[in-house]
């Protein structure tokens, strides 16, 4: 099993798939920002160009529009590939089922292979998903999960178990240096306003004086990550050679509701909470256990959710400036 951990991140060539996505965008940053070489595999689905357009002509950048399920066309050395390319809000996973299930299986396994021939450290960007609506809270690296497999979230859900197990049977079998972490809530600037994802979703109907759309009552609850602090959760699973899997995410809950009020009150916005209907299979709780996120890769959450909110805030109104009307002053939040 090759060992390219010690490599100084200079001297590492890293293939990003579903690079031109809102986290694979931020990973191809931050990677390129430490000086190493990057290649993005995107087939602009989900993620967008625009994702990316600040780094373009950047000389450590090459970025491919390819879909992963078609095979990765990568020639010359490859020390890290990390496989972030699949759809990954509500809305998206609905809208293209079974794209999802296809990134998942035939789009991992073209990547471990890519992986397998390069001798290259693989990282799998698995999902708080694959523990379902859970029965366990907060949820540990050791918990199989509550999940519907013909429900309408199980596109999404069962992509990524599979992709998990074909990286541990690629890993035992094959010998491929591979690593599973799974991302719970993240947000950041870039993720699409229009996305289904509550931060976004909340941001633009309150800049727009639109109702809030709560499901259910609201009191079930996430655990929401800066988008920083996920890039550096990936990054030192690549840097070590642990299987995983390891949750990165962060450590406070917070309802849906009390998310929607915050939200409200940072933008001074008038706009009332709507509830409506909670879709099926929606997780009533979701937290990571993060002591192995400790333990294997030292990392801890350090953007606040309040600092990261008011540096989303800030991203989405220039987002909506041509769209609304004069913001309203902030209130204290």
């Amino acid at each position: 099993m090759s060992d390219v951990t010690r490599r100084p991140l200079w001297a590492l060539r890293a293939v990003v798939t579903g690079g031109a996505g809102f986290v694979g965008s931020w990973v191809c940053e931050r990677l390129l920002r430490l000086g190493a070489h990057v290649v993005s595999l995107d087939n602009h689905s989900t993620g967008g160009p625009e994702n990316l357009e600040h780094l373009l002509g950047h000389p450590r950048l090459e970025t491919l529009q390819v879909d992963v399920c078609e095979g990765l066309p990568v020639s010359g050395p490859v020390d890290w590939v990390l496989h972030l390319a699949s759809p990954a809000s509500p809305a998206d996973y609905l809208r293209l089922p079974v794209e999802t299930l296809r990134a998942g299986s035939l789009g991992t396994q073209n990547a471990l292979d890519l992986a397998g021939e390069k001798q290259a450290r693989f990282v799998l960007a698995s999902t708080s998903e694959v523990y379902g609506d859970p029965l366990e809270h907060p949820q540990r690296e050791t918990y199989w999960g509550n999940v519907n497999p013909v429900g309408p979230r199980a596109v999404y859900d069962e992509a990524k178990r599979y992709a998990e197990a074909l990286t541990t049977a690629y890993r035992s079998a094959r010998g491929v240096n591979t690593g599973i972490v799974r991302i719970f809530n993240t947000f950041g600037p870039r993720m699409r306003l229009e996305d289904g994802r509550a931060v976004p979703t909340f941001l633009r109907q309150a800049l727009c004086e639109e109702p809030l759309t709560v499901f259910g009552d609201g009191s079930q609850t996430r655990s929401l990550c800066y988008v920083e602090d996920t890039v550096e959760g990936i990054l030192a699973m690549a840097r070590c050679n642990d299987p995983g899997p390891v949750n990165v995410g962060g450590s406070e809950e917070t309802s849906l509701l009390d998310l929607a009020e915050t939200v409200l009150r940072m933008t001074g916005s008038s706009s009332p909470v709507d509830l409506v209907d909670l879709p099926q299979d929606d997780p009533k709780v979701r937290r990571p256990d993060l002591t192995r996120a400790r333990e294997v890769l030292g990392w801890e959450q350090r953007v606040s959710v309040a600092e990261g909110l008011e540096r989303t805030l800030a991203w989405a109104e220039e987002q909506l400036r041509p769209r609304t009307r004069a913001l309203r002053p902030r209130r204290p939040a």
